[in-house]
């Protein structure tokens, strides 16, 4: 079988950078999975004793706690202040953007409207900074017939396809006095979207490796299968059914932004030997 990489994949920025700083920090707390691949959180906990607390009411006082790279709500941080934790900060900074300009706005009265998956926790971290109720909605559809303010300001989960963000802002922009609008995007997340979009319709077969709760990783998914109908998702290479290669000359891999190196290179290697 025929292997071809996508262009841009896997890790991005702020994963290496919290990999890296949870590396730095043996033993230490995770409020929440530092990043969503099941494989790579247990091989911190194994080999650096980096283990994810999900309660925030059950750490210690004077912990060691990494902030995870989605970030976590204001009221949490305020509460690991209180408890004298040491906090090692690994959100991502395309993170804490969104959440420094929903804190803004909404002081000055916007409605704030987020793109997004209102369960995700990246999501619940950045709508915890708006001082109005804010508006979370994952589609275009889920916005039409809600109740919209004269002022509104738009925002985006990091993770999210540009095309369904302008959807959502050309809709605002025909019912609002004023819009401000914020491309809270990444350049990694639109970068791997962009190569799955090419690689998928050169493809036979196409494979995208991450971990299944992953944001960015069903987003690349749902790309790859609308250009390429045998497109399937696997956290790692135990995943592969060699059916799904069965007749197919071409198979294209990409992964998700938090996807190491090692399991993407094991799927490959699995690949090209069907």
């Amino acid at each position: 079988m025929q292997v071809k990489m996508a262009k841009n994949y896997g890790f991005c920025f702020g994963v290496k950078r919290a990999i890296e700083i949870a590396q730095k920090n043996k033993d230490s707390l995770t409020l929440g999975s530092l990043i969503h691949n099941p494989k790579e959180i247990e091989r911190l906990e194994r080999d650096f004793n980096v283990r994810v607390q999900d309660d925030v009411g059950a750490i210690e006082s004077h912990s060691s706690v990494i902030i995870r790279t989605h970030g976590i709500p204001k009221n949490d941080l305020a509460l690991l202040k209180e408890k004298g934790a040491h906090i090692i900060d690994a959100t991502c900074p395309y993170v804490i953007k969104p959440q420094q300009i929903v804190e803004k706005m909404s002081a000055k009265g916007y409605q704030i409207v987020l793109f997004g998956d209102a369960n995700h926790p990246e999501v619940k971290g950045v709508i915890s900074y708006s001082s109005t109720p804010p508006l979370v909605v994952n589609s275009l559809e889920e916005l039409q017939g809600k109740k919209l303010g004269k002022k509104v300001t738009l925002v985006s989960q990091t993770t999210k396809q540009t095309p369904k963000l302008l959807e959502i802002a050309n809709f605002l922009i025909t019912r609002c006095a004023e819009v401000r609008i914020f491309n809270t995007i990444c350049n990694a997340t639109f970068d791997n979207q962009e190569a799955v979009r090419e690689l998928s319709q050169e493809v036979d077969v196409m494979i995208i490796v991450g971990g299944r709760t992953s944001s960015n990783t069903k987003q690349l998914f749902h790309i790859a299968k609308e250009f390429c109908t045998d497109s399937y998702l696997v956290e790692d290479f135990n995943d592969l059914d060699p059916a799904w290669f069965r007749g197919k000359r071409l198979c294209g891999i990409s992964a998700g932004a938090s996807t190491p190196d090692w399991i993407i290179e094991g799927v490959r290697e699995q690949i090209a030997g069907f």
